[in-house]
């Protein structure tokens, strides 16, 4: 077997690894916040996310690709090239759909980075299916090379980029997308030898390198464009932020004003509007992925709080954990069941299922109880 002379382009090496970190501060940037968006919104959100990432990996390989050059002509198979593209998005788009709408743990965040790292793999595999005129032959080592170092990065990508969701650690997780896509191809691409193959062998419509260009420049203008759409606003400054207050000059007029206290409501979701409850009326809250469910005696409502802010809430107001994924006001349990080293608390309203108790909540939930 004759291997082909293979040498590549260094601009377009760098412009692929420049798409590769711009389509992962796109993606990673498009998923901020969208914890308090409703539901259908969210959606929205992880499949512009979804796209942006997956297109991302899509971009860079084929620029990359475009940059390979060779004694002979070769083309690529539409169809398999797109096949490609859609299996990346979808594939992120699985994984992103795990972070937002899944209890956020180190187990979700680690399958969510293998999701991903396996989605970069097949689009490159795939993509490199499509090659027309001549075949790659791969060896073990640059196959394995090729997944340890997309599993690894994109787990690393994910635990940062997830871990708190500032502004330095998006940037962090972006540096780490865009490694982990551009060491799969070019590891792959090391461990990949091409032979001629002396007919097409046509799955769809077969196109050549130019109009291949065509299509990675209108993918690349559209994440170049979401690029400066999504850092506009990632670069204004949090009014929240303790540091970033204005300085304000005292009133002329009021002196010593103190603000009247709010008392606080849940805010959730119902009939297209806002239904806040007060938490007195709550038995207890329930996580669901990166919402929550309030739970009172006229039925499950919708909130966009995740449960960490809800605890942090509804803990000031006396409401106990009693699990990892469940929040109860005292002031509605009638019988408390222990079982060994967990328990279960139940509430008057006969509707409204029981809740667990976990092993390491159960000495607290008692005392609170007077148990």
């Amino acid at each position: 077997m004759e291997f082909l002379e293979v040498s590549h382009n260094n601009i377009l090496a760098v412009a692929s690894v420049l798409i590769a970190i711009v389509a992962g501060f796109t993606g990673l940037t498009l998923s901020k916040d969208i914890s308090r968006q409703s539901v259908s919104r969210r959606k929205g959100s992880v499949a512009m996310s979804a796209i942006a990432l997956g297109g991302g990996i899509w971009s860079m390989h084929f620029v990359a690709m475009l940059g390979i050059q060779m004694p002979i002509l070769f083309y690529y198979d539409a169809a398999i090239t797109l096949a490609s593209a859609l299996l990346a998005i979808l594939i992120v788009g699985t994984a992103l759909l795990l972070l937002h709408f899944r209890e956020r743990t180190p187990v979700t965040l680690c399958a969510a980075g293998t999701l991903v790292g396996f989605g970069i793999l097949a689009m490159h595999y795939v993509g490199m299916a499509g090659l027309q005129l001549c075949q790659a032959v791969y060896t073990p080592l640059g196959v394995i090379l090729a997944v340890v170092s997309a599993v690894g990065l994109c787990i690393a990508a994910f635990w940062i980029a997830y871990g708190q969701r500032t502004r330095r650690n998006i940037l962090l997780g972006t540096l780490c997308f865009g490694f982990a896509v551009c060491a799969v191809h070019f590891v792959a691409i090391s461990g990949t030898r091409f032979v001629t193959v002396p007919k097409f062998n046509e799955f769809g419509p077969v196109m050549s390198n130019e109009t291949l260009a065509l299509g990675v420049i209108l993918s690349s203008f559209a994440i170049f464009g979401a690029f400066l759409w999504m850092s506009v606003t990632f670069l204004v400054p949090d009014p929240n932020a303790p540091d970033l207050q204005e300085d304000k000059e005292p009133s002329k007029n009021f002196e010593d004003v103190t603000p009247l206290p709010i008392a606080l409501r849940i805010p959730c979701e119902r009939d297209g509007g806002t239904l806040l409850i007060d938490p007195a009326d709550v038995a207890f809250v329930r996580a669901e992925g990166h919402y929550t469910n309030v739970y009172t005696q006229n039925g499950q409502h919708f909130c966009s709080w995740p449960i960490t802010e809800a605890t942090k809430r509804l803990g000031e107001v006396g409401f106990l954990k009693t699990h990892r994924s469940y929040l109860v006001n005292p002031i509605h349990v009638n019988h408390f069941e222990r079982s060994k080293d967990s328990g279960t608390c139940s509430f008057s309203a006969a509707a409204l299922p029981v809740v667990p108790v976990s092993r390491s909540n159960l000495k607290a939930v008692r005392d609170a109880l007077g148990i």
